[in-house]
């Protein structure tokens, strides 16, 4: 059970991921989550930095989809001047959301990264469907409170991880 919240690999920011090696893998879409995985939760809009990052995915012919549990307003502020599609409450870990994404991607699970900041949401609930999933480093400390609960719970089940040698990286979150 516990090892449906380990990722496949963890990285330090999606800058970090090698988009040339999942493509040799037969990858051709991303389910990204939002708020501390792209940018902060408190940041409205998309950085220079990572406009330039969907625009090299996109000009390496990846599908992206935002997949998150913010409301429609936050998510579709941030994703429809980028003209990425999203999936607004997705009620994250559960399957529906990520099904939904790759169908609307006209893509199959063997095709699609979960790329996301959270073992309960992302890692959990790409895992629960044979996804392959990368856990990012969040790039905020500034988090919501149910957020908070869940990166308590996430310190322990690192702790696991460590005891276990499950953690395939070397600095742990």
């Amino acid at each position: 059970m516990l090892k449906r919240i380990v990722p496949d690999e963890f990285v330090q920011s999606v800058y970090e991921i090698d988009f040339n090696e999942l493509q040799r893998r037969g990858v051709k879409g991303a389910i990204v989550d939002l708020d501390n995985t792209l940018v902060e939760s408190t940041r409205p809009d998309a950085t220079p930095k990572l406009v330039s990052w969907l625009d090299q995915l996109q000009g390496m012919g990846f599908k992206v989809m935002i997949v998150s549990n913010n409301k429609r307003t936050r998510v579709s502020k941030f994703a429809m001047p980028l003209r990425v599609p999203y999936i607004h409450r997705a009620r994250k870990p559960l399957s529906p959301a990520f099904k939904k994404a790759m169908r609307k991607m006209k893509i199959r699970s063997d095709q699609v990264v979960v790329i996301g900041d959270q073992l309960f949401t992302d890692v959990l609930g790409g895992n629960t469907l044979g996804l392959h999933t990368i856990l990012v480093v969040p790039v905020s400390e500034a988090e919501g409170f149910f957020t908070k609960m869940n990166r308590l719970a996430e310190r322990l089940v690192f702790r696991w991880m460590r005891q276990k040698g499950l953690l395939g990286w070397e600095d742990q979150k």
